[in-house]
């Protein structure tokens, strides 16, 4: 998948809920070191932060990470927290970021989620931040199409490259309305909880029949499954979460993992498309 002409491995490697424990730290690190090792110049592996994530632990964890592998090898993308993406606060957060983050810039800057403080303001911000050389491009999180076309009506709004919001095969709410206009305008999307946070949102997809025989069929695992599925479209880019070393290597290998049309139409019987517009889903 591209962002903004960057090419990037279509499953990366999210860090919410990471850096909270620091028992969990070694484990951590070399998860997401071998997933850093996936990067090819041909395909970035993405790795998907933000400041609110472990109050900054998460960005600590990263920038550890970062030291085993070339900066500008791999694709990094941050958030800011809404009450932050002011003109005087977000430099302030993205220095602080960039500082735990142990680097001089981020591939992509995030607003984390619609705020307060007028889009305008924060669209200023974020090209000030541009111009400065600290970030490549930015972007937002947990936008609808609402927002997304105020968005668009601001002088410069046309600069976002991506929108990262929650997508998985039991949350598919934005295939109504909201991804179409996404492709309509070539914005890329970055989908977070992929896998429905290890299929503990309720779906029990881990028992699901249909989902068991495909996996059986294709030599893989039902996270695996999930993961191809939410990359079958194009410019998508999967940002599961894992502690586990092991489960970061089967993660990047579901990208390999090809079905029929006739196999994604089943699965679609049992996880319906939406046909009405819904609230966009938020964890």
């Amino acid at each position: 998948m591209e962002i903004a002409g960057e090419k990037i491995y279509p499953i990366g490697l999210g860090t919410w809920h990471m850096g909270d424990d620091p028992a969990k730290k070694t484990a951590e690190l070399k998860a997401l070191t071998a997933g850093l090792a996936q990067t090819t110049p041909d395909a970035k592996v993405a790795v998907d932060t933000a400041e609110m994530y472990g109050e900054g632990n998460a960005e600590k964890l990263v920038g550890a990470a970062l030291r085993t592998i070339k900066r500008d090898s791999i694709y990094l993308i941050s958030k800011v927290y809404p009450w932050h993406a002011s003109k005087k606060q977000l430099p302030q957060s993205l220095d602080a970021s960039l500082k735990r983050l142990n680097t001089d810039y981020l591939d992509l800057y995030l607003l984390h989620w619609p705020g307060d403080i007028p889009l305008e303001e924060t669209v200023v911000a974020m090209e000030s931040a541009k111009q400065a050389g600290k970030i490549r491009n930015w972007g937002v999180s947990n936008f609808d199409v609402t927002e997304l076309k105020a968005l668009a009506k601001i002088p410069a709004g046309k600069n976002c490259v991506a929108n990262e919001v929650l997508y998985n095969l039991g949350s598919r709410g934005i295939e109504f309305d909201l991804l179409p206009y996404m492709k309509e305008n070539k914005l890329p999307l970055i989908a977070y909880s992929p896998v429905a946070q290890g299929d503990s949102l309720g779906n029990q997809f881990l028992a699901d029949e249909v989902l068991q025989s495909l996996a059986q069929k294709h030599q893989c695992t039902i996270f695996q499954l999930l993961l191809a599925w939410a990359i079958r479209h194009d410019n998508t880019l999967a940002i599961p979460q894992s502690s586990n070393q092991q489960h970061v290597l089967a993660n990047f290998a579901a990208a390999k993992i090809s079905l029929t049309e006739a196999e994604w139409e089943l699965i679609a019987t049992h996880y319906p498309a939406p046909t009405k517009k819904q609230p966009l889903a938020v964890l």
